[in-house]
């Protein structure tokens, strides 16, 4: 491990350090700062010449600065010689606009990829991307891991019967059918109308739901209001238990208040793929680490040894 470093920016330097620990490594020292005026201040503090670098920084909120920082260290350890720099990005942002579906809007998923490409990440190593032909996007590889088996693990300790595994809507079958093949599970879907980015309408549930204890996956959650709804419409149809577990907990706006309004939620599960601020912390509000996921990633990419085992 002695060409093997580890820097992080502010966006979530816990994250970094349970990384360190698994791997049993120091974590590297960077100034990480602004100017008066607020520019982005970047010093590499020791020497990384020939290194193979790994940065931890997810782009959460607030998503421009920590972007930033990423792409200003990249270019801060590309111009001190580093053998390689990845990015490890456990939530990529930007990535809901992946494709023109209105005219007039851009594809920032795209843009993301081509400014890191640019910057000079030599690889990518991401968690839960919001779509996977993301991947496609960027002519580096990339290495995208999935959440479900830390989901899975914790679900299967609940010992909970009669489970219905639940997609909020018809994009994420794919998703919804690894957890239930894995549970054991049943299969159902929320057929929804999307009236506005932030306001959804639940139409009707495709699957048995009725005494069935019910998990909502999905990939990530803003302001809260699809899932709430969703697991409102669960209720009505007669579901028992209902839970939710979901990869990137942004938590953004009102999240909190409508997920302490709703009691018929009984756990939302989240990982620590971006940090959970004081805020946003509440008793029904579970948060699982994804630092030892990402450091066997890690090791397996330093060593050059296959990755794909992490990838089920």
């Amino acid at each position: 491990m002695d060409k093997l470093a580890i820097f992080t920016g502010n966006a979530h330097p816990q994250l970094a350090k349970g990384i360190c620990e698994y791997l049993k490594v120091n974590l590297s020292s960077a100034l990480v700062s602004r100017f008066s005026e607020g520019e982005i201040r970047i010093k590499i503090n020791e020497n990384v010449r020939g290194k193979d670098v790994f940065v931890i920084q997810p782009t959460c909120p607030p998503p421009n600065e920590n972007l930033m920082e990423l792409l200003i260290m990249i270019d801060a350890l590309k111009r001190a010689s580093t053998q390689r720099i990845t990015a490890v990005i456990p939530y990529f942002g930007y990535a809901r606009q992946d494709r023109k579906d209105q005219p007039r809007v851009p594809i920032t998923a795209k843009l993301v990829a081509n400014l890191l490409t640019t910057a000079g990440a030599n690889r990518i190593l991401t968690m839960d991307l919001h779509a996977g032909q993301i991947q496609g996007f960027f002519d580096i590889p990339v290495d995208h891991l999935y959440a479900v088996g830390i989901f899975v693990s914790y679900l299967l300790r609940l010992n909970l019967k009669d489970m219905v595994v639940v997609s909020p809507d018809v994009g994420g079958i794919k998703m919804a059918r690894a957890y239930a093949k894995r549970l054991s599970a049943s299969l159902a879907i929320i057929d929804k109308r999307r009236d506005s980015p932030d306001k959804t309408e639940v139409m009707h549930i495709l699957g048995e739901v009725k005494d069935k204890n019910a998990v909502i996956v999905d990939d990530l959650i803003a302001t809260g209001s699809s899932l709430i709804e969703a697991v409102d419409a669960l209720k009505k149809a007669g579901a028992k238990r209902i839970m939710a577990a979901v990869s990137h907990g942004v938590l953004s706006g009102s999240a909190v208040e409508r997920i302490d309004k709703c009691k018929n939620l009984e756990e939302l599960i989240i990982t620590d793929s971006i940090p959970l601020l004081d805020h946003n912390r509440h008793p029904r509000i579970k948060v699982l680490s994804i630092a030892e996921l990402l450091g066997e990633a890690i090791k397996r990419i330093h060593n050059e040894e296959s990755v794909s085992c992490l990838f089920d």
